[in-house]
């Protein structure tokens, strides 16, 4: 009744006011139900999600009012169905303040984090809410539910009893404060990391400093330099396709110092963005709360609903590959030093030579490098591989919509079918890097899929990424490294698209950390096989299709300064673990700790871990604390699961059936393990992937 009062006195007030209804309080009158991006205005957010809030407030009274006896439909439906206003408008503001924030979205979102952590623990710790799911949990092989709804009724038990609602009235206190903490710690780490994203600036004057660069990164530094108003200068980035090209061809080794360091720098200077403070504050206080529900470690509380289940498993299985992978990444670092001493370079080879190094030492070896791959991977045709790799395993379409009111130009819009022309769902992609998107690339979604009381929600899915413009009359040329994220994020769009559940708690990627990696992960195996690059890598000049001799050089080269790439991702999820294993809450020096990890593990000084942590933000402000490891984890089961195609055929409808229906349509309905073996037929096996990366 509350939020009910509260909406109508909000349309009582906009239609006083002559204001146009907040687009959030109703259904979305668009096509395919899209959010109104064109209606939605900065100050819709704040009502909105105080009437959200109010909305679902009330929806949980009457469950826990109800005098009946508690039954899947009156408790469990119920939640399902609560809240709809507030996920309505979270959805869309909290993708903005990822992909196209502001000062104020940002301000917003200090405000109201706090108010929505208050919200969900006094769902989580309503005493009434879970005696009622208590009681159905306890009465669960007598309710004849079937296996969604048991999974559904163990999922809710499960996230009451670590949301603090079997604590005692003390330790909720405490447990509340923490969590709220934590939502602002979290929060102001992101936005100090991109912050320091947006203000680094490497700026060149001399012509002379661009000796080795691409034609094309220079055109970019300078139309970056326009932009900021220094005409005439090349200005560089912390931005992948800005730094990275950098790093891999500038023959000047100050610049490449100058950029390596203000990124791995980041968050670490001692000013009014420095996170060492935020990251040693949210360390000790999941610590705590991990204590509070009777976890040894935070590391406990989260890998208990994760495949892996618990700390030894991770760190024995990290520690296999590391064992494997250091003597490689030794023996790469001695093949550069030789190559610097052959040039008659009188230094050691340091952390931002590397890639510059290996970059010349694979063009010697395979008589190539990445510059003369890019011209076959316009951004428009990789979109239009990764579409049509989809479509033959599994029957979809894709068409473009125009005409459809998006949140930035960069956004395009398709819709997705089967192929009968069945409506499946929307995909928006959103693939340039600009000030008001933080780094790196991600899928989320806008809408779930589910259907409740058999009402069919289909999904709303956004990729975004951080890849190479269009420069100049050149268009969007990408990296192998672009076009591979395309295809994995593209896996965790299918996830999402293909979902076929029911209930909204286990739809699509709602699944364990160390799973959701596999719809993703697997994609990337298809993005490089020489049958698909003659799908969609043509010169974007001539239409050439890419040629047989650089396709076998891509196979060539595939094991290459591959010690490397494993020895700089896993001595980050090491460093993850580290700080998610403390068993005290007393706040640490954050570099001594993260030294102190490097040392124990005998991290080489020519590689520095892929995230330091001031600004490892995948677990200070993302959700992958004490989850970093779960990229390579589920590269074990992509690898042994793309060894079913590569035996049986890389488009194999029995395989794609099975892969689609028992992982990217399944969401979280079983154990994950039992849905892989069920698509497998038997355990992963780890030979794959060491084979796949040369570290057998």
């Amino acid at each position: 009744m509350k939020g009910l009062i509260l909406l109508m006195l909000i349309l009582l007030f906009t239609a006083c006011t002559g204001q146009k209804p907040n687009p959030f309080l109703s259904q979305y009158n668009t096509p395919f139900g899209l959010p109104p991006f064109n209606e939605i205005k900065e100050e819709h957010y704040r009502p909105a999600f105080k009437v959200g809030i109010a909305e679902q407030e009330a929806e949980i009274k009457v469950i826990t009012e109800n005098p009946g006896t508690p039954t899947f439909d009156n408790t469990i439906l119920a939640m399902e169905k609560s809240g709809e206003i507030l996920e309505r408008v979270s959805n869309v503001f909290f993708n903005m303040t990822s992909a196209n924030t502001s000062d104020s979205l940002q301000n917003i979102a200090r405000e109201v984090s706090p108010l929505l952590s208050a919200h969900q623990d006094n769902i989580r710790m309503n005493e009434k809410l879970f005696a009622r799911i208590k009681t159905l949990h306890e009465q669960k092989d007598q309710l004849a539910l079937n296996p969604e709804q048991a999974r559904v009724l163990d999922e809710y038990y499960l996230d009451f009893v670590r949301g603090g609602a079997a604590l005692d009235s003390a330790a909720q206190v405490e447990f509340r404060k923490i969590n709220e903490e934590l939502a602002l710690l979290s929060l102001k780490f992101g936005d100090n990391i991109l912050a320091e994203t947006n203000r680094f600036e490497l700026v060149i004057e001399n012509q002379t400093d661009l000796a080795g660069l691409p034609e094309n990164v220079i055109s970019e530094a300078a139309a970056v330099a326009a932009e900021r108003n220094q005409a005439g200068k090349w200005i560089f980035t912390l931005h992948n396709p800005s730094r990275i090209p950098v790093l891999q061809y500038a023959q000047n080794r100050t610049l490449r110092e100058k950029i390596f360091r203000g990124y791995i720098e980041m968050g670490n200077h001692n000013d009014s963005l420095d996170t060492k403070a935020l990251t040693s504050r949210i360390a000790a206080l999941r610590v705590r709360r991990a204590n509070l529900l009777g976890y040894k470690t935070h590391a406990d509380f989260i890998l208990d609903r994760n495949m892996a289940k618990t700390p030894p498993t991770v760190y024995d299985f990290l520690g296999e590959l590391w064992q494997a992978a250091l003597p490689n990444a030794k023996k790469e670092a001695a093949e550069l030093q030789k190559m610097i001493d052959e040039e008659g370079g009188n230094f050691k080879l340091a952390a931002w030579d590397w890639w510059y190094y290996a970059e010349k030492l694979r063009t010697k070896k395979y008589a190539f490098d990445e510059e003369m791959l890019r011209p076959y991977f316009q951004m428009q045709n990789v979109r239009a591989g990764v579409f049509t790799v989809a479509s033959q395993l599994y029957g979809i379409t894709f068409t473009k919509l125009d005409n459809i009111a998006v949140y930035h130009p960069d956004v395009e819009v398709f819709e997705v079918k089967e192929a009968n022309g069945q409506h499946i769902g929307i995909l928006l992609t959103d693939y340039f890097p600009r000030e008001s998107k933080r780094g790196g690339a991600w899928m989320n979604e806008f809408r779930a899929q589910s259907k409740l009381d058999g009402k069919e929600i289909s999904p709303v899915i956004v990729n975004v990424g951080n890849f190479s413009k269009p420069v100049g009359d050149k268009p969007a040329l990408l990296s192998i490294d672009e076009t591979l994220t395309m295809f994995h994020e593209f896996g965790h769009a299918l996830h999402g698209l293909l979902s076929n559940r029911t209930y909204p708690r286990i739809t699509g990627t709602s699944v364990s950390r160390d799973f959701v990696e596999l719809p993703s992960q697997i994609m990337e195996n298809w993005a490089l096989e020489p049958q698909v690059l003659k799908i969609y890598a043509r010169h974007y000049q001539t239409g050439q299709i890419i040629p047989d001799e650089l396709v076998e050089k891509i196979r060539q080269a595939a094991k290459f300064n591959q010690g490397f790439a494993t020895v700089e991702y896993l001595s980050a999820a090491l460093l993850d673990m580290d700080w998610h294993t403390l068993e005290t809450s007393s706040e640490q020096d954050v570099n001594a700790f993260e030294n102190a990890s490097m040392m124990r593990i005998g991290m080489i000084p020519e590689i520095v871990v892929r995230y330091r942590s001031p600004y490892f933000r995948h677990i200070f402000s993302g959700g992958y604390s004490a989850g970093y490891y779960s990229y390579i984890w589920a590269e074990v089961l992509d690898a042994d699961a793309f060894q079913a195609f590569k035996e049986h055929g890389l488009f194999n409808p029995e395989y794609a059936k099975a892969f689609r229906e028992n992982v990217l349509s399944a969401g979280n309905s079983e154990d994950p393990m039992i849905l892989y073996k069920r698509f497998r037929g038997a355990d992963p096996s780890k030979e794959p992937l060491l084979r796949k990366r040369g570290l057998l």
